[in-house]
């Protein structure tokens, strides 16, 4: 075996243990727990808002935008019965917490 193989063999694990903890809070994504109303979107419509939620530039506009489509999503709820219960946490709060948002 080439000695040369161990040595990249550590450096490509310390390479990705690196990389883990740096990615570990990755993007910003829609899901299930974190979007309020998901269940009341299409598919279409969650990838839309993920990508909306990702093109805001200030916390004003990214708020701006959360409060009309929370409005939506209440709206469709109520039409099918449900009640939604308030969002644990703010997309917008995380974002700007995480410096994506000024």
């Amino acid at each position: 075996m080439n000695r040369l193989t161990p040595r990249l063999l550590l450096a490509g694990v310390l390479l990705v243990a690196a990389l883990t903890s740096t990615l570990a809070e990755g993007p910003w994504h829609a899901a299930r727990q974190n979007t309020y109303g998901w269940q009341f979107m299409t598919p279409d419509e969650r990838v839309e808002h993920q990508r909306l939620m990702r093109s805001f530039a200030t916390y004003p506009e990214c708020k701006a935008y959360q409060t009309k489509r929370h409005a939506e999503m209440s709206a469709r709820a109520r039409a099918a019965g449900v009640v939604l219960q308030p969002a644990k946490e703010s997309g917008c709060d995380k974002l700007r917490a995480r410096g994506r948002l000024q």
